[in-house]
Order: structure tokens, then sequence, then C-alpha cells
């Protein structure tokens, strides 16, 4: 299972929210650059960068913080946050981006987001399915559509998606655990889904378990950041799953 921090960005800066509340902002680096630097010192590989301004805005907004990690990092760099034209995903892929996240997009305008996957390729374009009660929920989770979980992303299965992200929103920076019952319902509803799950990782002791369930990958945010998991321990993972 590949261990994927993230780094959130809002004006340049490195924060975490709690449940997507922009109110709940925390400043945890004003260099988001160290912190990928700090994070690729203890051999992480990935990094999961996503652009809260731009969520915001509607449009890719932190690009240079893109470009200046994927510059002076080796990272394998995926990128999400108000992608919606295929203007904001070549600036994305321009500025260093080995994958990009599509979430309010490919609810709101499917056509473009199917598009993507039909020229960029499913190793480049992961489904963003962040839910609140098992339904979908858009622009940087300030809204909720009528969309379920299970029936969108088998639908995008369909279409040729194998990356996806999962959040379950209630429990995203709230160090609380992750949805287990949800990973595993997605999980047993589908075949061959690279699944990410993100929000609520507290613990290290939840890493092997994910990884036992089958998620291709995990995302840990606040977990790291407020000294709940260390680097090190990320580090001896990684190394005796390599």
């Amino acid at each position: 299972m590949r261990i994927i921090p993230a780094i959130d960005i809002i004006d340049g800066k490195c924060v975490r929210l709690s449940k997507g509340d922009y109110d709940t902002k925390k400043i945890y680096n004003e260099n988001p650059l160290e912190v990928a630097k700090e994070f690729e010192a203890y051999g992480i590989m990935h990094l999961h960068l996503v652009d809260l301004d731009g969520a915001k805005s509607k449009h890719i907004v932190n690009h240079k913080v893109l470009e200046q990690i994927a510059s002076q990092t080796g990272l394998q760099i995926d990128f999400g946050g108000g992608l919606k034209t295929d203007d904001d995903l070549r600036i994305a892929f321009e500025s260093g981006a080995k994958q990009i996240t599509g979430g309010s997009i490919a609810v709101k305008d499917s056509d473009t987001f199917i598009g993507w996957i039909e020229k960029h390729g499913a190793d480049k374009i992961i489904l963003g399915a962040d839910a609140m009660d098992e339904k979908v929920a858009v622009s940087g989770w300030q809204e909720e559509s009528k969309e379920l979980l299970f029936p969108f992303i088998q639908g995008y299965q369909e279409k040729g998606i194998t990356y996806v992200i999962c959040t379950d929103i209630s429990k995203d920076g709230m160090l609380e655990g992750p949805s287990f019952e949800l990973y595993k319902h997605i999980l047993d509803q589908t075949n061959d889904l690279k699944l990410i799950a993100s929000g609520g990782i507290s613990t290290f002791d939840e890493l092997p378990k994910l990884a036992e369930m089958g998620c291709e990958g995990t995302i840990i945010g606040k977990a790291i950041y407020e000294n709940r998991i260390s680097l090190k321990q990320l580090e001896s993972y990684i190394l005796s799953n390599g």
C-alpha cells in the first residue's frame, strides 16, 4: 500500500482543515516545499497536493507551489482542487503533476471528465469520490450532490477509471480513525479498483489494517502534522513493505 502524505494549500501555505470547513484552517508551515522535502528525506515517494484556493475559486490557483515541489523533489504528485477546464489540466501537468484528481467536475461536467480519461489515460486521472452519508460532495465539500457514492464509482469504472480517492468527510481532519466499513463496502462492490483511503487516519496501527483490506494507497494529513504518526514510522513501514 502506498503511503501518500497530504499538503493542502491556502495562500501558498501548508494548512489543514476539519471536515473541509475553511473556518477551521490551521497553518502548519509557511513553506510547503520544506514540508515536501522532509517527507522525501524519510523515503516517502508520493504526495497528495490540494489547491484549496482552487477548489473555492473553481480554477487552478496554486500551480506555482506544485511547480516548486515537482522541480525540487522527486515526489510523484497527484494534484487536485478546482480543476475544471482542459486549460487547468494542461497547467497542472505542465507544472509537474503526475496525476490529477477530479471531484466536482466528475459530478457536474462528466463529458469533460470522461474526455480527460480518454485523452490522458486512466493512470493519470483519479476520481475524487468524497462522501457524506454515502452521497457525493462537491465544490470543496461546500455542497452535497444527489449522486450516490457506489453507482457513481461503478459508473466511472465503466468509463475506464481505475484510481479512486474516497474521503468520508465526517472523518476528515477529526483524528478519529478512517471509514473502514465504507472502504470494505466499496472494495466488495467493485473489481480491480485502486482505492485510496483518505480522511480520519489517526494512528499508525490503522495503516496495516487498510492494506489488508485491499486499499492501494492511503492519504495521511493531520496525523502527521499533529505528530500522531511519525515520519520515522512511515519510513519503517515503506522499507518493510518495499
